[in-house]
């Protein structure tokens, strides 16, 4: 599974209608309203190199009230549940 985070701007007034046409779209799994310098960030997960340009440029980038995307293409995932097990040495817990 490749997963992109796109972080998208977009017409102000239109933030949750932008938000959820997003969330519609094949390939797109989650899309969260932010603060900071960007207004939605989307996961992108599809299993093909080839379907981020489909989903990213041919999709979201063409649903209105897209003004800007960036897309950041992850290398791997890191979860709570990946870090305890790789600095676990053996012990049991203590609890």
């Amino acid at each position: 599974m490749i997963t992109a985070i796109v972080l998208i701007d977009c017409a102000t007034d239109a933030i949750p209608e932008v938000a959820e046409a997003l969330a519609a779209l094949p390939g797109v799994s989650e899309v969260y309203s932010v603060a900071g310098h960007v207004d939605l960030i989307a996961m992108v997960r599809v299993r093909e190199f080839e379907q981020i340009a489909q989903v990213i440029a041919g999709r979201i980038s063409k649903v209105p009230g897209v003004l800007n995307t960036e897309s950041h293409i992850a290398f791997r995932a890191y979860s709570q549940h990946d870090l305890e097990e790789a600095f676990a040495i053996g012990l049991a817990n203590a609890d």
